[in-house]
C-alpha cells in the first residue's frame, strides 16, 4: 500500500475526527451549559442528539448529491459547514442558537460518514480497502480522544484562581477550537483527486484512468480499469437509481444486511456513552475531576482497538470481528448494568457539612437515609436542591453518597468501547462501501446511513430521560439485551466480503 493513498484516505476520513471532536467535546460541555441555560432532561438531550437528527437528512442526500456533483466538491462543502457550526456553537447566547449552530455540525458529519468510506472504496484495491476505509473509524476515534483530552484541560484550568477561564465561558472554548481542524480538512480536501470509479461513472474516461494510474501504478491501474468498465459494460442498461430501486429483489438480501448491521451499531447506545461520557462517570460517584479524566482513557481505548480493527480486518475478515465485537459488547453492557444495580446511595452529616455550595445543608433531613437505587436518591435531591442547583453540582453530590463497585464499571464501560472500536465502528463502514453496486451505491449508503443516524439521534435524545426515570441499571441492561439479539441475528445473516474486488462482490450479491 503506498504512501499516496494512505495521504488521500487520511484526508478524506478527516471528516470523521470533526465528527468524533464534537461527540466528545459535547459531553464536556454539557457539564457547563446544561446549567447556564436551566436545561431539563429532554432540552439537554436535544441539544447533543440535534446533530444527528440534522445528519439524518444530509444522510440520505449526500450520496445522491454526490453522485452528480462529485464526492470531492462535496467533501469540501461539508468542511466548510464545520467551521461556520464551530464559530456559531462558541458564540451562541441561547439554547435555541446553541442546538441550531450543532444542527448545522450535523449537516457536515452527517454528509462527510457517508461520503469518505465511498470515496476511500472508490480508489483502494481488494487487498488494502479494508485498513483503508477503516481510516475513517481511526480518524473518529483519534477526534474522541483530542475533544476527552481538550475537555480535561479546559475544566483542569477552570478554577477560581483564574479569570481567563470560567463557568460561563470555558464551554465556549471547548466548542471553538474545533474551527482549527476544520480549517485544515477544508485546506487539505484540495490536494486529494477526484473519484475515478465516479469519473466513469459520469464518462470522465480520460481523467479517471489517469487518476488510476497515478494512484496504482500503470499495470495495477490497469487492472482496476479492466475490471470498472467490464462491469460498466454489464450494466449499461440500468436507468438512474431511485429509493424503490433499492426494494427490488436483486438487492433486498444487502440492503437487509446492511440495515441490521447499521441499525445495531447505534442502537446498542454507543454513542449515549460517546456523547454523555463524563455524566455516566459521574453516575459511579468518582467525582468531577476523575470523569473528565476517565474520558480520556476512554478514548486511548477506542484508538488503540481501532489499530486492533485496522491490523485484522483484511487478516480475519468482516464477519468475524463483527461477531465478536458483538458479543463482547453484549457482556460488556450486561455487566455494567450487574454493577449498577448493586450499588447504594447515602449522604452522611460529615458529607454533607464538606459539600462547597450554598444550598448544601438542606440536604440534613436526608443524612444518614440508605437508597437502593439512584432513581430514588437523584429525585428527593433535585426536589430540594432544584434541578439547576444539582445539576451545577451532581458531581460532588455523587461522588458523596455513592457505594459501588466503580472500578467493575469502568470496565463495562472500557470492555464496550473496545469491543465496537474493532467491530460495529469501523467494519460497519467497511461493509456498506462493499455491499451496493456503483449505480447505487450512494443512494444505498446514504438511504442506511440516514437508518443509522435516526436511531442515534433518538438514543441520544432520550438517554438523559432513560437515566432519570430508568435508573441506571435498567438503561444498561437494555443496550445489552439488544446487543445479544443482534449478534443472534448476525450469526445467522452476515456474509464475508474481504478479499473482492467492489465488482467481483457485486456479482456475488446480484445472484444471491
Amino acid at each position: 500500500m503506498n504512501k499516496k493513498l494512505i495521504f488521500i484516505a487520511f484526508v478524506v476520513s478527516l471528516g470523521g475526527f470533526l465528527f468524533g471532536f464534537d461527540a466528545g467535546i459535547i459531553s464536556g460541555v454539557m457539564s457547563y451549559a446544561g446549567p447556564e441555560f436551566n436545561l431539563d432532561e429532554i432540552q439537554s438531550g436535544w441539544v447533543v442528539s440535534s446533530p444527528s437528527w440534522a445528519a439524518m437528512i444530509a444522510m440520505l442526500f449526500s450520496g445522491k448529491i454526490s453522485d452528480k456533483i462529485g464526492r470531492k466538491k462535496t467533501l469540501v462543502f461539508v468542511a466548510f459547514l464545520y467551521a461556520i457550526s464551530a464559530i456559531l456553537s462558541a458564540l451562541a447566547g441561547s439554547y435555541e442558537m446553541l442546538y441550531i449552530a450543532r444542527m448545522i455540525g450535523g449537516l457536515a458529519f452527517g454528509a462527510a460518514l457517508v461520503l469518505a468510506p465511498m470515496y476511500i472504496a472508490e480508489i483502494s484495491t481488494a487487498e488494502n480497502r479494508g485498513k483503508l476505509v477503516t481510516l475513517q473509524q481511526l480518524n473518529i476515534v483519534f477526534g474522541f480522544f483530542a475533544a476527552f483530552l481538550s475537555n480535561y484541560f479546559f475544566n483542569k484550568y477552570n478554577t477560581t484562581n483564574t479569570t481567563f477561564l470560567t463557568d460561563a465561558n470555558v464551554w465556549r472554548w471547548m466548542l471553538g477550537v474545533e474551527l482549527l481542524p476544520a480549517i485544515l480538512y477544508f485546506i487539505f480536501l484540495f490536494f486529494v483527486p477526484k473519484s475515478p470509479r465516479w469519473l466513469y461513472l459520469t464518462k470522465n474516461v480520460h481523467e479517471a484512468k489517469a487518476i488510476l494510474n497515478n494512484l496504482h501504478g500503470v499495470e495495477r491501474g490497469n487492472q482496476e480499469i479492466t475490471a470498472i468498465e467490464e462491469n460498466i459494460s454489464t450494466s449499461k442498461n440500468q436507468s438512474t437509481s431511485t429509493l424503490k430501486d433499492l426494494l427490488k429483489p436483486a438487492f433486498r438480501f444487502i440492503l437487509i444486511v446492511g440495515l441490521v448491521v447499521g441499525v445495531l451499531q447505534q442502537i446498542t447506545g454507543i454513542n449515549a456513552v460517546y456523547f454523555y461520557a463524563t455524566s455516566i462517570f459521574k453516575q459511579t460517584g468518582i467525582g468531577t475531576d476523575a470523569a473528565f479524566s476517565s474520558g480520556v482513557l476512554l478514548s486511548t481505548i477506542s484508538v488503540i482497538f481501532t489499530f486492533v480493527a485496522i491490523y485484522l480486518i483484511d487478516k480475519m475478515g468482516r464477519r468475524p470481528l463483527l461477531l465478536i465485537g458483538t458479543i463482547g459488547i453484549a457482556i460488556s453492557l450486561l455487566l455494567c448494568a450487574y454493577s449498577f444495580n448493586n450499588a447504594t446511595y447515602q449522604l452522611t452529616k460529615e458529607k454533607i457539612s464538606q459539600l462547597q455550595f450554598s444550598d448544601a445543608n438542606k440536604l440534613m433531613p436526608f443524612a444518614e437515609k440508605v437508597y437502593t437505587n439512584d432513581l430514588d436518591f437523584k429525585n428527593e435531591i433535585k426536589s430540594v436542591l432544584g434541578n439547576q442547583v444539582y445539576s451545577k453540582n451532581d458531581g460532588t453530590i455523587l461522588e458523596a453518597a455513592t457505594h459501588i463497585n466503580a472500578t467493575l464499571v469502568l470496565i463495562g464501560i472500557l470492555g464496550f468501547i473496545a469491543c465496537f472500536a474493532f467491530s460495529l465502528g469501523p467494519v460497519m463502514w467497511v461493509l456498506l462501501s462493499e455491499l451496493f453496486p456503483l449505480q447505487i451505491r450512494g443512494l444505498a449508503i446514504g438511504f442506511i446511513a440516514f437508518v443509522n443516524s435516526l436511531i442515534s439521534s433518538v438514543v441520544q435524545l432520550i438517554f438523559p430521560w432513560e437515566i432519570s426515570n430508568l435508573g441506571n441499571a435498567l438503561t444498561f441492561f437494555i443496550f445489552g439485551a439488544i446487543a445479544l439479539v443482534g449478534f443472534f441475528i448476525m450469526l445467522k445473516t452476515l456474509p464475508e466480503t474481504k478479499g473482492k474486488s467492489l465488482e467481483e462482490l457485486e456479482n456475488v450479491f446480484l445472484k444471491t
